[in-house]
């Protein structure tokens, strides 16, 4: 079985209020009195992509100094810039190549996705992010479950904002579920709402923001809602492949 904690969009951006929200959850997720496999951050982890707001990141998430209590998996979104994002976030050499990566645990495995765009807020899984989602898949065993996460959604959630800029052509990450029955379920952020749907017949979990949560339209004018608490998931992925999810905000 593999539990997994959830956060997104910190859109860190060097002011208190970020930080303060970004370091509110990650006190509850480092004082968990249980053990969790991972921590998965879904994107939008800077508000400018600099590498100033990425070495905030890396302190506040203990990437750098390996000052966490389980691994902490990320994946970028249109907010984040790629090369300040390998550079001060990853300490990975500081090229414009999608930020992928895969995490074999004993009984499963997590594939974080780049599904930014260069200079755009539009989302998609380019060739090259495609090619190593195959690959990658191709050297695990057929029957090890694995999750895709990544920062768009591939549906709408129905509301005109997140909706505006969810990902490009579904239909090829369709086809690429239909092909591959391993992957148990797909992992976003982006939309600063928590949601759960179906997508090509698999679980689609769209996690909460730390920064701000969405008001959908009947809640609402105001899109934003910053007084919101920030809010986490967990996701259980259990022996059978079968996905469950746990949301829970943080006051």
């Amino acid at each position: 079985m593999l539990v997994i904690a959830h956060i997104s969009d910190l859109h860190l951006d060097g002011t208190a209020r970020s930080i303060a929200r970004a370091e509110q959850v990650r006190d509850r997720l480092w004082e968990l009195p249980g053990q969790i496999d991972a921590l998965l951050v879904t994107g939008d982890i800077a508000d400018h992509g600099t590498e100033a707001e990425y070495e905030q990141a890396a302190r506040v998430l203990g990437l750098r100094t390996g000052d966490t209590p389980f691994p902490v998996l990320t994946c970028p979104g249109n907010h984040d810039s790629r090369a300040p994002f390998r550079k001060a976030l990853l300490g990975l050499p500081a090229t414009g190549e999608p930020v992928n990566s895969a995490h074999v645990f004993d009984d499963a495995a997590v594939l974080m996705c780049d599904s930014s765009v260069p200079g755009s807020d539009e989302g998609a899984l380019d060739d090259e992010t495609y090619a190593w989602i195959e690959a990658t898949l191709d050297e695990l065993d057929d029957e090890t479950p694995v999750l895709l996460a990544f920062h768009h959604p591939p549906v709408a959630l129905h509301h005109p904002l997140p909706d505006a800029y969810r990902l490009d052509r579904p239909d090829r990450l369709a086809a690429l579920l239909e092909r591959r029955p391993q992957i148990a379920g797909l992992i976003t952020g982006h939309a600063h709402t928590s949601a759960a749907t179906v997508f090509a017949g698999r679980p689609l979990l769209v996690g909460p923001a730390a920064t701000w949560t969405l008001r959908l339209p009947w809640e609402g004018a105001e899109t934003a809602d910053r007084d919101a608490p920030v809010g986490l998931a967990f996701h259980i992925l259990d022996d059978t492949g079968r996905l469950t999810s746990h949301f829970r905000v943080v006051a």
